[in-house]
Formats: C-alpha cells, structure tokens, sequence
C-alpha cells in the first residue's frame, strides 16, 4: 500500500524540480492556491428551514409583538393633543382678514383672536407648537440654503458669508446676518393663550420660551460673534437683516442676552429643517405648577395671534397644537400600528403553515424496513 503526499504549489503547476533548469521559461498559474480560505472550504454555518424551527419562530414573534404594539398603541392614545388652524381661509374664520390682506411686504401686524374650548384637562407639562403644512423645508436648495460658520460666530463668515446663501447673501452691499433662505423664512407669528373662568375674566397662561431647542444646537452650533460679548449691536455692526425680518437679528430678544443673536431659540429651532411638508416645531413651554391642580383645567381659551407670516401665497395652512408627552414622546400611533401588524401576519402565517404542514406532511416516519 503507497501513501501519496499531496503538494498544492504541483497542482498549481510549480513542480519542485522545474526551479532549477531554466526557471525563466516557466508560466506562472493563475489558479488560486489550493488553501481553505482561497478555495472557500472554510467551516460555516447554513440553518435548515424546517417546520421544528419555522413555526416556533413565527409563534413566538407574533407573541412578542403583539403585547409590545398594544402597549404603544395605548400609550399613544392616553396623550391629550388639541389641534386649531387658523390660518383664515374661510370667511368666517376670526383671521380672515388678516389672512387676505397681510403680505410679506406688509409693514404693520395684523392682531386676531381664536376662542376654544377644552373639553378635558391637560395634567403635567404642556408643550405648544405652532404647525405648518405645504411648506417644503426639504428642498435641497433650501437646506443647503445657510452658512454654518456664520452661524457658529465666525467673524469671517459674517463679512463674507457662504455663496449657498445665494440671493439672501448680501442687501444693499452689506452682508446678511443670518444669511440664507432658512433664515429670511423664520417664523415669526406671535401666540398668547388665555383661559377664560366662569365670571369672563381673562388670565395669562404663562409660556416658557427657553429649553425648546436642542442642547447641542444652542451651547455648540450657535454662537453670536465675539464670544460672550453682550453687546451684539457692536457685533452685528456691518450687517443687514434678512429680506423679510422686521429688526435685525440682535433685538430677537433684547430682555434676555442669553436668548437673543444667533441663541435665540426660536431663530435655533426653526434652522433645523423638517423632512416632511407637513411639520410641527416646538414653540412654547407651559409648565405644571403644582399636582393638585391640572395644567390647563378643562373650559374656555383665548388665543391672541399677531398675524405676521402669510402662508396663502403657497396654499400653506397654520395651526397650534397643544400636547402632553409620555416616555416615548408625542402622539405617534403608527409605531404601535407597526408591531401589531407585524405581530399578527407572523402568527397568521404561522397558523397557516401549521395547518399544511399537518395535512401535507408525506413523510412515515413509522415504517418498519421488511425483513
């Protein structure tokens, strides 16, 4: 019996005694060498699919996602969310007037009123927002319509600000600040809320304007040129206002030095961009007071508007949205949607497969081999 040595480089054509006469004349082999790695005969791992371990599988994922989508889905549902447009399309909308009458080259504010009723209260922290719809902050000119460097306080950028902010990059010669179509679209109607107790007396309800922006967008992305120079109007000398503002960007908020230039929160929220046409963005804050009494009781409201931004140009609707939270946010039901959906196509098919698996099954396991 003769045992056979195995050579990979002579299956490969390098034979040991082809080196040493006139290794000039021999043609290399392409061929892969003969190792696990380049053959692919390396240890793997393949599943078979049987019943034993599909059924199981679809089961215990149906099982699974079902409990989870339920308890999404009524989390969801337990967030108390009130909704009123008041854009003033119809005519028998309190600012109707306003709606068909305000332009962007208007030079003094419109003021309406919206009355509404609250049928449930609303415990805990309340957060205002205002709406818009149609409005496409996604188009990609748009977005890339800024000039971060500016924005984060560079002394360079705000004299010579970035050629993306083509045509609100310059105004009467002078550099805008903040420059951009993102910019010179802010925002910028006034909201104030009022209830209204039994007798018809009016009461403020106190809206929290700081801590609605990203902690990220406020201490780091944003910053007003000169540091912690608290006179902006210094800071900001040698620029312009964007087209459409009304005061220029250091007087966002005089009171608050904390608040105002490129801090300001408002100005910090409505730069981060909505992917949909269709958005919400935080705009006020209304804080629970104490545990005894709801945020905002159940009854009549108030809602004074200063009517500075006109959306019928672009058939674009307003609207303010009054909603509480839960641990997984706002009001979202589509994620609890989602799991039970998918929770019970996987035990449907589950079922299914269950049932043909017991009918169709061939296979006799019982057979006896005949002697």
């Amino acid at each position: 019996m003769m045992a056979s040595s195995y050579n990979a480089k002579e299956e490969d054509g390098h034979h040991s005694g082809a080196s040493s006469h006139g290794g000039a004349g021999v043609v290399k082999s392409k061929k892969p060498d003969n190792t696990a790695f380049k053959q692919q005969r390396l240890p793997a791992w393949q599943p078979i699919l049987t019943a034993g371990t599909v059924l199981p599988a679809f089961f215990v994922i149906g099982l699974i996602f079902i409990p989870i989508g339920i308890g999404l889905y009524v989390t969801s549902n337990n967030i108390k969310e009130f909704e009123i447009d008041y854009t003033g399309v119809e005519t028998s909308s309190p600012c109707y007037s306003c709606a068909s009458n305000f332009s962007w080259n208007s030079t003094t504010s419109c003021f309406c009123s919206v009355n509404f009723t609250l049928e449930q209260p609303f415990e805990s922290n309340v957060f205002m927002y205002y709406g818009l719809s149609n409005f496409y902050q996604n188009h990609r000119r748009y977005v890339k319509s800024r000039d971060d460097s500016q924005l984060n306080g560079d002394r360079s950028a705000l004299t010579n600000p970035s050629k993306e902010c083509e045509p609100y990059r310059t105004s009467e010669g002078l550099p805008i600040a903040p420059c951009g179509a993102i910019a010179n679209s802010l925002f910028n109607d006034t909201l104030e809320l009022y209830h209204i107790d039994p007798s018809g007396n009016r009461s403020a309800i106190p809206l929290v304007k700081k801590g609605i922006a990203w902690w990220t967008d406020k201490h780091v992305k944003f910053r007003n040129p000169g540091g912690n120079n608290n006179n902006l109007t210094a800071a900001f000398q040698g620029t312009k206002k964007p087209v459409n503002w009304r005061k220029p960007v250091n007087e966002l908020d005089p009171s608050d030095p904390e608040n105002n230039g490129f801090i300001n929160e408002d100005f910090i929220v409505w730069m981060r961009t909505a992917a949909l046409p269709t958005f919400r963005k935080l705009y006020r804050i209304i804080q629970k007071k104490s545990s005894t009494t709801p945020t905002l009781p159940s009854g009549r409201y108030v809602l004074d508007i200063t009517y500075n931004y006109p959306v019928l140009s672009f058939d674009g609707r307003k609207r303010m949205i009054l909603s509480t939270i839960s641990w997984m946010g706002g009001k979202n039901p589509f994620l609890g949607i989602a799991y039970i959906t998918v929770g019970s196509i996987c035990f449907f098919l589950g079922v299914i497969l269950l049932i043909i698996h017991h009918k169709y099954d061939t296979r006799n396991n019982s057979a006896d081999i005949p002697n």
